[in-house]
């Protein structure tokens, strides 16, 4: 069998946790044998957007850069040019193809979801879609694509309601699939959870990880609130930034916040983080994407890790932190209840959202008082944070493994290929 993955992201060039995803998934099926033990490998092969410097080198990965004609042009635009390039590729042939035609193609994001369906459409086979997140729930993308976010909003309901099958990465994230694209039959959108490398990610108590977040400015040995994420409005850093007024005055906030989705988000969690340091010491604002070993140290250095999201299908980041054995306090939306269970591995803030897809809190006052208040009780109690750590590495390990997640996801295949 032969499967195209297509996506933006692919190593060495990956920002966010659909990146993640994309890596991890394709390095695990292609070590499954569909026809069974001795027949031959799943064949993978890989369609992602084109590195800004360099070329990936890996067999069976092909780059397509954006179409020189388009630059200058609406961003989405181009992506459209970019998902052109990617179906032609998968249906015609680029030399790196080899004999045999596909038989699915898989996308991932709104980046590469109508490369997958004009390729299922020109081939004649499955296009299976995997959701990281939905157009109609971020609307603050059109500060980012003005009339693009109108594109990028018809090129994924496009792909959506004519997708053989849809993944969803959480059982919340299937309940918005089913809300914004009613027309779906629910017996096509599927679950498969996000999962983690447990391996790679564990936590670093070493003499060299604590002098590593020294050099990043962070005190390992005085309580740590440890933020990760994009600056971006659905992973909620103003909310953040306003609870963290309310923190007792010796712990340390830490934010890894890097890649601003416009300069309107970068400017507003700049001004809120100079506000916060001219009432308070410890904290650090690291503005920039850090290598997976920092983020480790970061994450086992910390008292908890805080995902404070206003729309999260799952969060890989949660998993990340529970595999460093980092307690999570965390807002119960989206998928983030399916992978923090509150009172064991974390704790979960409640949050009261507004039904116009932007996730607003109704009340933003309290559910920032009540952040405040978790995160509190989190860093004020350093052996019940751990205690919760623990039981989440406990749980990472045992529940989001990527083996069965690959299991899973050819299973999704053979359903598309069946129907």
């Amino acid at each position: 069998m032969r499967v195209d993955v297509l996506t933006r992201e692919y190593p060495p060039d990956i920002y966010g946790g659909a990146g993640v995803h994309v890596a991890e998934l394709v390095r695990v099926l292609r070590q499954l044998h569909p026809d069974g033990p001795g027949g031959p490998a799943l064949d993978v092969r890989v369609r992602a957007w084109a590195l800004a410097e360099g070329e990936r080198d890996e067999a069976g990965t092909t780059s397509h850069p954006e179409p020189a004609e388009l630059a200058g042009a609406n961003a989405a635009l181009r992506v459209l040019g970019v998902d052109l390039s990617m179906a032609a590729a998968v249906t015609g042939g680029d030399g790196a193809a080899g004999g045999s035609s596909t038989d699915l193609v898989h996308s991932h994001t709104w980046y590469a979801n109508l490369a997958g369906h004009v390729s299922g459409l020109l081939a004649g086979v499955p296009h299976v879609v995997t959701a990281h997140s939905l157009e109609p729930l971020r609307p603050w993308k059109a500060e980012q694509l003005g009339g693009g976010y109108a594109l990028s909003s018809w090129a994924e309901k496009t792909a959506y309601e004519g997708a053989a099958a849809v993944i969803a990465v959480s059982a919340g994230m299937r309940a918005d699939i089913l809300r914004c694209y009613p027309s779906l039959d629910p017996a096509r959108v599927h679950v498969v959870h996000n999962g983690i490398d447990a391996d790679a990610w564990s936590r670093d108590d070493s003499p060299e990880a604590h002098d590593a977040v020294r050099a990043l400015g962070v005190d390992p040995e005085k309580p740590s609130v440890v933020f990760v994420g994009r600056t971006t409005r659905q992973k909620g850093l103003p909310h953040l930034l306003r609870a963290a007024a309310q923190l007792p005055p010796e712990v340390q906030l830490v934010l890894a916040a890097g890649a601003p989705d416009t300069p309107e988000i970068a400017a507003e969690v700049a001004g809120l983080v100079a506000d916060l340091k001219a009432t308070r010491s410890g904290v650090v604002l690291i503005d920039r994407m850090l290598p997976r070993t920092d983020v480790i140290r970061l994450l086992s250095a910390a008292t908890v890790f805080v995902c404070p999201s206003v729309y999260e299908p799952l969060g890989i980041v949660n998993l990340e932190a529970m595999a460093c054995g980092a307690a999570v306090v965390a807002s119960a939306t989206g998928g983030i209840p399916e992978v923090v269970a509150d009172g064991e591995t974390g704790w979960l803030v409640p949050i009261e959202q507004v039904q116009d897809g932007t996730g607003r809190p109704i009340d933003p006052a309290t559910f920032e008082a009540d952040l405040a208040a978790a995160l509190t009780a989190a860093t004020s109690d350093p052996a019940e944070a751990r205690r919760r750590g623990e039981a989440g590495r406990r749980r990472a390990v045992a529940e989001f493994g990527w083996d069965a997640i690959g299991e899973r996801t050819l299973a999704v295949y053979r359903a598309a290929l069946a129907g």
